[in-house]
């Protein structure tokens, strides 16, 4: 039974244009499974890249695969790729012949289907399945979901003209959005910088003396003892209209504390963990995925939840709490948090480790200072980067809206741009 479809029908948005088919995703791909590669064959070097989920994205192979290869694991360009593990990532492989590993699956066209549409279609399918799938740890995606699923299919010449439209306007929003993504990751790390100059320059490691005045103090020590570092909800379910909101590791990231952008989940799942509300003026910290990253709740968001992506961090009677958000983000710090970052498919640390990281802590009124110091400085680097993510989530948006109007048929590519996109496409 396809879940995203019944959700679209239901909901009244699913529309079938006039010549287009309803089609099952399994009549027009054939699905292959990756290979359950023993993990002794693995390596630096080997004889073929080994694409594991961490892989779907931009970043080189880390790992290769030595030994039998399954001609049925190998995968080429153009195949469509699919984590079946957490987020149900969804790529259009690009990186040469490679070895398919167990969790993922590869899908490739029959005739008269255009392998670019589907792969336009389903990312907005699977998060529907992912927004309503359950689970304690992390959300398993089968073969029989991607296959049940149900697809408003128009004619193989149609297919190729909203492709070809899609792949000309998302290149360029890609285009864009790296260079944001660059422009940013220079801001942070001149913060970063500005940090490392302001609050322990002389404290190039753990192993460091400190000046004099200063420890070394486990993290745990510098919070709230009644209110301790601690996780949220496990499983916080669908959003809710009108529920709790609650914050992710991916929220505190892309700087998303507020009420009209975070999730919510029903006040009954949230009744359970009351022990990690949060507080204006509480930080939290992401703790899978953008491990590390660091925010200020604001007022608005008391009584506001977590999930198990992030960790409150709340603030001890002899922390100034301006001084432990920014040392939090120093690199003394970061490198700590990261040294201990686990994971084969969502990378995270655990609330044990978070709570022994060692911070080079002075006095309440050396941290005030230090605050004073560093914190307008930060706060220019903090509007920049707060500027860059608000224009990144419109870019998303805008990029995900476009998807889903062309490949449901809601207008006619050829003419969108006020040109003619169709040149070269035959039948």
């Amino acid at each position: 039974m396809s879940l995203a479809w019944q959700v679209r029908t239901r909901s009244g948005t699913e529309k079938v244009p006039h010549g287009w088919t309803v089609r099952r995703i399994g009549d027009l791909v054939t699905l292959t499974n990756g290979f359950p590669f023993p993990s002794e064959n693995f390596g630096p070097n080997g004889d073929i890249p080994l694409v594991r989920i961490r892989d779907l994205g931009d970043t080189p192979f880390e790992t290769f695969v030595s030994g039998k290869i399954p001609a049925s694991s190998l995968i080429r360009n153009g195949d469509v790729i699919i984590g079946m593990d957490g987020d149900f990532n969804l790529t259009i492989w690009n990186k040469g012949e490679a070895a398919l590993n167990q969790r993922l699956c590869a899908l490739r066209p029959q005739s008269q289907v255009d392998i670019r549409f589907i792969a336009y279609f389903l990312p907005s399918a699977l998060k529907i399945i992912n927004d309503l799938t359950f689970s304690t740890t992390v959300k398993h995606l089968s073969s029989t979901d991607v296959l049940n699923e149900r697809i408003a299919l128009p004619p193989l010449p149609d297919q190729r003209r909203i492709a070809d439209f899609l792949d000309v306007e998302t290149a360029r929003m890609t285009t864009l959005s790296r260079s944001l993504h660059r422009f940013d990751r220079g801001v942070q790390e001149r913060e970063r910088a500005v940090l490392a100059q302001y609050l322990n320059a002389s404290v190039p490691n753990t192993r460091a003396d400190l000046p004099e005045g200063w420890r070394w103090t486990p993290l745990a020590h510098l919070t709230d003892q009644f209110r301790q570092i601690m996780y949220g909800i496990v499983l916080p379910g669908p959003n809710v209209d009108g529920g709790v909101p609650i914050v992710k590791g991916g929220d505190v990231a892309a700087n998303r504390l507020s009420l009209e952008t975070l999730n919510r989940t029903s006040p009954d799942i949230e009744a359970n963990y009351a022990r990690s509300r949060l507080r204006g003026g509480d930080l939290v910290i992401a703790i899978r995925g953008s491990v590390g990253e660091v925010a200020v709740v604001p007022n608005e968001l008391t009584g506001a939840n977590l999930t198990q992506d992030a960790a409150r961090v709340s603030i001890g009677a002899t922390t100034d709490a301006r001084w432990l958000r920014l040392i939090l983000e120093s690199p003394v710090v970061t490198h700590q948090i990261q040294q201990r970052v686990t994971g084969a498919t969502i990378k995270g640390i655990n609330i044990w480790d978070l709570k022994r990281i060692l911070v080079p802590t002075p006095d309440l009124s050396t941290q005030a200072k230090l605050a004073d110091g560093v914190g307008q400085m930060i706060q220019i680097h903090e509007d920049l980067r707060s500027r860059v993510a608000a224009h990144n989530r419109l870019l998303s948006e805008r990029r995900q809206a476009l998807i889903t109007a062309a490949v449901t048929g809601q207008f006619d590519v050829s003419t969108a741009s006020g040109r003619n996109i169709t040149d070269g496409v035959t039948a």
